[in-house]
């Protein structure tokens, strides 16, 4: 039987986890929204992109800017698939490389090139600094008494290694991440994709399930997909642009979410009054 037949509409039970009546299902980003991993892709993002603009610099004689691991992670790279991120950010230096091919080795100056350069400073970091936010913890542990199902999609290729490392990975039966895009030839954020595939395999419509999120792009996707709920994760001061580009809700931590009794401890410490 679909899952959206199995879970019936609780006004009560979705209040508690701050969700609206009709939602059946929850589908979450990983980093920046479960995990505080945001910080470690930037920082190799970073650990990329500067000695590439540098020898472009060289090169060509333009100023050296170095990539900015805020504005620039926030507008051009977070959220999305490492390839699309990286054509995203070069374009807003006016640059174009070829895509060449997969098996490119690191530092290569071509998109593969770079993508398998951030994605081998990126693992070391991930797989010794990997965390969870404690209000996001307490929210899965909320949300799991509800009996609603819950889905994991990210862009990354390392959202397994990170759910693992956190001790996360219960909490969700389905797994959506940059190797499914890959195998399904789905489309990455902003386009709907990824997550309309993780609703599918929940046996749910796109206006049964909520979305968390905290990139800009994330948000754009379930907008475009027509999701019945979005909710806005602002860990770096972006509230306004997340409400812009589709957030119905918008919180600075998910234990804000939860009404008192399904606060604990650590979540009334971490709760921030709602935006």
């Amino acid at each position: 039987m679909p899952a959206s037949k199995k879970i019936r509409a609780a006004p009560g039970r979705n209040a508690s986890v701050g969700l609206a009546s009709t939602i059946r299902g929850c589908l979450f980003d990983l980093d920046g929204v479960l995990t505080d991993t945001a910080r470690l892709h930037a920082a190799a993002w970073k650990d990329t992109f500067d000695p590439f603009l540098l020898n472009h610099a060289r090169r060509t004689g333009v100023p050296f800017v170095p990539f900015d691991a805020i504005t620039d992670y926030d507008r051009y790279v977070d959220g999305k698939p490492r390839e699309d991120g990286i054509r995203s950010f070069l374009a807003s230096r006016r640059i174009v490389l070829p895509d060449s091919d997969p098996d490119d080795s690191a530092g290569i100056e071509t998109v593969e090139g770079l993508s398998r350069q951030k994605n081998q400073l990126l693992l070391p970091r991930l797989k010794l600094g990997s965390r969870s936010y404690p209000g996001s913890e307490a929210y899965l542990r909320a949300l799991a008494t509800t009996g609603l199902p819950c889905a994991v999609v990210s862009s990354s290729t390392n959202c397994l290694t990170v759910l693992t490392a956190t001790g996360l990975e219960h909490f969700f039966s389905v797994r959506v991440d940059g190797i499914t895009a890959h195998q399904e030839h789905l489309a990455g954020k902003p386009a709907p994709d990824t997550f309309l595939f993780a609703a599918r395999h929940l046996d749910l419509d796109p206006t049964e399930c909520v979305i968390y999120e905290d990139a800009l792009a994330g948000v754009a996707a379930g907008r475009a997909g027509r999701f019945g709920q979005i909710i806005g994760v602002d860990r770096v001061g972006q509230a306004a642009a997340l409400r812009a580009a589709g957030a119905t809700t918008v919180v600075s931590d998910l234990a804000q979410l939860l009404t008192p009794q399904n606060a604990g401890p650590q979540a009334r410490r971490v709760a921030l009054p709602a935006q």
